[in-house]
């Protein structure tokens, strides 16, 4: 497994902080993988093993701590001394009442805390109430384009780089897709993985009944990439197919679907009035692999698919992303880095007069001068009027 470094770095100079360290993300993004090459560094930094607690709740080995006296105490009968000890609790969102369990960890023991969740809740709620400017939040995704690069070499596969592209724009970036070249077997732990993210973070966390309707509407969002999505034009669509529902249903619906972080949502924001917009969101899915696995096949709309692949290249580098709307219409992305800003135009080729205008055209009503940039496939430079103009592949394996 290779070293996740674009986290590792963020993280590193709070290994002894007292601030609780949060790791979200999909199922099998690499989240236990990452706390485990924590606890290697600190073992390397000299820290013993008896001062390092690890406690997995999808462990069955564990099941019994999962009520909050219990895994209080597990924890509490191994602390023997003041010194500091590092504590890590994986998938914590299986413990009953977690947060006032972590919050009592920080206010008693001499520790430096590191929990992960496959649920976006573990960041809200009574965790928020409870520690308030007390903890740091890191959203990990699959292997980006150049992790999976590092991925081959680590396997000994040579392949050149648009080969390599497009075998990622297939089969997305999950860790463990790639200990496989079979597609039978590439399929099925996609499948897997989908299941168990739909019956454990979406069905059974929110008691849903109709399964073949939560089923029908990740169809629609994953039809639609890079399109306006509202609970509206779902609804519309599968009144077309005989399919009766409300329109709350399918509010819920989405909101189940975001927060179990098997696709993500993106905002609007308002370039001229600097306001966020909460309304006509867009939909991108954690990983384009999942995009095998619908029964009914699924139109390969390359342009969307590229726009899913930026943006979650942008989350994983630790940017936040709207999608901008101008006075003529949209920008792709706006990305913002903690005040300083740049945009992007996503396209497959700039195969026309007519697209180049489209894509360049995008930006006349957006006076100021961040950097703007339009991503495609080409591999000759149109860069044009302080508009800079990239191939995706080497702006992914940009630093």
């Amino acid at each position: 497994m290779i070293k996740r470094e674009m986290y590792l770095k963020k993280i590193r100079d709070l290994y002894d902080s007292e601030l609780i360290k949060i790791i979200v993300g999909v199922r099998r993004s690499g989240k236990s993988v990452l706390l485990l090459q924590i606890i290697e560094e600190l073992k390397e930094k000299g820290i013993k093993e008896d001062h390092i607690i690890y406690i997995n709740f999808e462990d069955y080995d564990y099941t019994d701590y999962t009520k909050p006296k219990a895994f209080n105490k597990y924890v509490k009968d191994k602390i023997k001394d003041k010194n500091k000890y590092y504590l890590f609790f994986d998938e914590i969102q299986n413990v009953e009442d977690f947060e006032r369990v972590i919050n009592s960890f920080r206010a008693t023991i001499n520790a430096s805390i590191f929990i992960t969740g496959s649920n976006s809740k573990v960041l809200s709620g009574d965790l928020a109430t409870y520690l308030t400017g007390r903890y740091i939040s890191i959203k990990i995704m699959p292997f980006t384009f150049s992790e999976y690069l590092e991925l081959l070499i680590s396997q000994g596969i040579k392949k050149d780089k648009d080969e390599a592209f497009l075998e990622y724009v297939e089969w997305g970036g999950m860790p463990q897709i790639y200990n496989s070249s079979s597609i039978f077997e590439r399929k099925m732990y996609l499948r897997d993985l989908y299941n168990t993210v739909i019956l454990k973070d979406v069905v059974e966390r929110n008691n849903i009944k109709d399964v073949n309707l939560l089923n029908r509407v990740i169809q629609f969002m994953m039809e639609n990439i890079g399109g306006v999505i509202s609970a509206n034009s779902i609804t519309k669509f599968l009144k077309s197919d005989n399919i009766i529902t409300s329109v709350d249903t399918i509010l819920n619906y989405i909101e189940y679907i975001n927060n179990s972080m098997i696709a993500n949502k993106v905002s609007r924001y308002n370039i001229r009035g600097k306001s966020v917009m909460t309304f006509l969101e867009k939909y991108y899915f954690v990983d384009l692999g999942l995009l095998q696995l619908k029964s009914i096949p699924i139109e390969k709309k390359i342009g969307g698919r590229l726009e899913n692949i930026v943006y979650n290249e942008l989350i994983a580098r630790g940017y936040d992303v709207y999608i901008g709307k101008t006075d003529n219409g949209e920008i792709d992305f706006v990305v913002d880095d903690f005040g300083n800003r740049f945009y992007i135009q996503v396209a497959d080729f700039l195969s026309s007069e007519e697209v180049m205008e489209r894509e360049f055209g995008a930006y006349k009503s957006v006076t100021d001068n961040f950097p703007k940039y339009v991503i495609t496939m080409d591999k000759f430079d149109y860069s044009k009027e302080g508009i800079i103009h990239k191939n995706i592949i080497d702006f992914l394996l940009d630093k």
